[in-house]
């Protein structure tokens, strides 16, 4: 018997994620596996983001993009062995200098022996000294030796001295040693070299071939993608190896203008360091401050180390890259630190600097390939919810102080008007459609026009409504409008706010009760006298206690969608009970199922938003003279 197709297409849906996990590890193994190759590649994609740039600055003075290609390769790629072999000569000159920093070392552990805690620092540091030149000594480990020997029985006090000797390496075993300790580093360095220039030289080829896989049927939208990620990463690679070799640059020469022996080295290391997020800095100033300690008989050279490394990165980080490029590297702090724990775990030491520029890289794939959004959801700086969606959540989660909070955080840089509109209306909309849907039961629903009123009458007493430039922009495109609003508005105070009130009245529900809340108030910061009514007032029950003294304007209020009947029906009943007063409907949810002819047939003295709370507040703003001054 065929099993029914609802249940196959429920095993299909179940065993999808357990296969997409599958296939991450699998990806993962091979990352692990491979990594003696996906190493170098890794690095020459990286290298080619920074020298793609370069490449096309002066194919756009006219080079060939071979030559300009090869100009560049051979220009980074000396630098880079340039430094290298510098590092080799520091290296070499500190294991000579090093029993004499011992020394020194230890005379001031002498000196300190009082002082337990500056003792113990201090020995701990010349152990490390003690470990790193034997480390830098290690070929000379096979000294020859000798060693005591008693003939049995012990009859004989004298000794006899054994030299036990290495036999003699030939030159052709001397070369294959050197060659086999060359090898790795030469065949990685040969293998980043090959793939810089093959991708900058076929960039183009490379990208058709992407564009081909990524999906050849929108070209136009993949190609963008392909092209806004490249010049990202490109620009942000760019400066970040800019700033790093300045700071390594700075901190070089700072610390031999200090004293510090190798301060070419300990440069170097500090730019090497510094794509480490966070402990990157920390890490290279380890040594040199071992070896100011070392190296000098005094602390003037520690303290002045520890000075320089403390105000470069402080300029670095929160000045100079905020200039750069922004406050953020795109990654989330959480998201530094995990993909440094993985990338570390996964490739070890070369792991752990590139872990931030691999996991950008992500991040910015993520922003253009659907199926990988995920990993800019989980990777990514930007909030993983709308403050729309946020606010809903945190109205749910029965939590409106964090709601206020984030309302006193908008309304550092926006309007209340803004606020009420852009995120708490939206949210307002939110909770109508998973009501509309079924989703939310009575008891949230409540829940969330109770929060709705405390947000209300905790921004009660805000004072003011900045406006930046590009609302400012949107309210001068508005500009007869909104000047006929504020003038009104301006009438009304200086009457003192005697004029008749505008009452706002829910249509459907709570949801709609909340949206009354906003509007009375924002009526009433505007100099309209206004009043809220609950939900249910319309009711056969309670329509009749309905107090309409001095009411000129009603306002329905819908977030919720209302069929054209169940308006004609609260129409009709707020006309029984104030027949004189302006009827405005304000539709604020969806609107496009509903017909305005239809609404507006046979109905008199009314009114009908659709726009916007804004439009809604405005509309009212621009009645509210005529009741008022059918009064007088």
């Amino acid at each position: 018997m065929v099993p029914p197709k609802s249940s196959q297409s429920g095993g299909d849906v179940q065993g999808s994620p357990l296969t997409e996990v599958i296939f991450g590890f699998v990806i993962i193994a091979c990352l692990y596996i491979g990594r003696e190759v996906l190493v170098p590649i890794a690095l020459a994609v990286l290298m080619s983001f920074v020298l793609a740039p370069p490449v096309r600055l002066l194919q756009g003075w006219r080079v060939p993009r071979s030559l300009a290609v090869v100009f560049v390769a051979v220009f980074a790629f000396s630098a880079i062995f340039s430094l290298g072999g510098l590092m080799v000569v520091e290296v070499n000159k500190l294991a000579s200098d090093l029993p004499r920093y011992q020394s020194t070392l230890r005379e001031k552990i002498q000196s300190l022996r009082g002082a337990t805690a500056v003792t113990g620092t201090l020995e701990r540091a010349s152990e490390i000294l003690q470990e790193l030149n034997r480390e830098l000594n290690s070929p000379k480990r096979g000294a020859p030796a000798s060693a005591a020997l008693t003939p049995p029985g012990g009859a004989s006090t004298e000794s006899i001295q054994v030299e036990i000797a290495k036999p003699t390496s030939s030159a052709l075993q001397t070369v294959g040693a050197v060659i086999t300790a060359l090898v790795s580093p030469l065949a990685t360095g040969g293998i980043v070299v090959i793939f810089v220039i093959l991708i900058l030289a076929q960039r183009q080829d490379l990208r058709s071939r992407l564009v081909r896989l990524a999906g050849s049927r929108d070209i136009q939208r993949t190609t963008a993608a392909f092209d806004d990620a490249a010049q990202r990463l490109s620009r942000l690679f760019l400066t970040q190896v800019a700033l790093n070799a300045g700071f390594g640059l700075v901190v070089g020469a700072g610390l031999w203008i200090i004293g510090v022996p190798s301060a070419p080295l300990w440069g170097m290391l500090a730019m090497i360091f510094r794509f480490v997020p966070y402990i990157g800095p920390l890490i290279s100033a380890i040594f040199p401050l071992i070896l100011a300690a070392a190296a000098a008989t005094g602390w003037a050279m520690v303290l002045w180390t520890a000075v320089l490394f403390l105000i470069v990165e402080t300029i670095a980080g929160q000045i100079i890259e905020p200039l750069a490029y922004g406050h953020s590297s795109g990654l989330s702090p959480i998201a530094v630190v995990t993909s440094a724990t993985f990338w570390t775990w996964l490739w070890g030491p070369i792991g752990l600097i590139l872990a931030t520029p691999l996991t950008i890289c992500l991040v910015v794939l993520g922003r253009h390939v659907e199926r990988l959004a995920f990993l800019t959801v989980m990777l990514g700086d930007q909030p993983a919810l709308m403050p729309a969606e946020l606010l809903y959540q945190r109205m749910l989660a029965r939590d409106p102080v964090e709601a206020s909070e984030q309302a006193r955080m908008f309304l550092k840089e926006r309007s209340l008007l803004a606020y009420y509109e852009e995120v708490l209306l939206e949210g307002l909309k939110l909770a109508a459609a998973d009501a509309e849907r079924g989703l939310l039961d009575p008891d949230r629903t409540l829940l969330i026009r109770d929060a709705v009123a405390e947000i209300v009458d905790d921004l009660s007493d805000h004072k003011g409504d900045p406006e930046p430039a590009h609302e400012a922009a949107i309210e001068a495109r508005e500009s007869a409008r909104a000047d006929k609003a504020e003038e009104a508005a301006r009438e009304l105070a200086q009457r003192g706010r005697t004029g008749r009130l505008a009452l706002c009245i829910p249509g459907l529900g709570l949801i709609d009760e909340a949206l009354a809340l906003i509007v009375t108030q924002l009526l009433e910061r505007s100099g309209v006298g206004a009043r809220a009514e609950e939900f249910g007032v319309l009711s056969k029950s309670r329509v009749s206690s309905l107090d309409t003294t001095d009411v000129g304007l009603i306002c329905l209020c819908y977030i919720e969608t209302p069929t054209p009947a169940q308006i004609h029906y609260a129409v009709r009943r707020l006309r029984r009970r104030a027949p004189a007063a302006i009827v405005l409907i304000a539709l604020l949810g969806r609107t496009t199922a509903i017909d305005d002819d239809e609404v507006m047939h046979a109905l008199v003295k009314l009114d009908l938003v659709k726009a916007s709370l804004r439009a809604t507040v405005e509309r009212i703003l621009e009645i509210a003279p005529s009741f008022s001054k059918h009064e007088d």
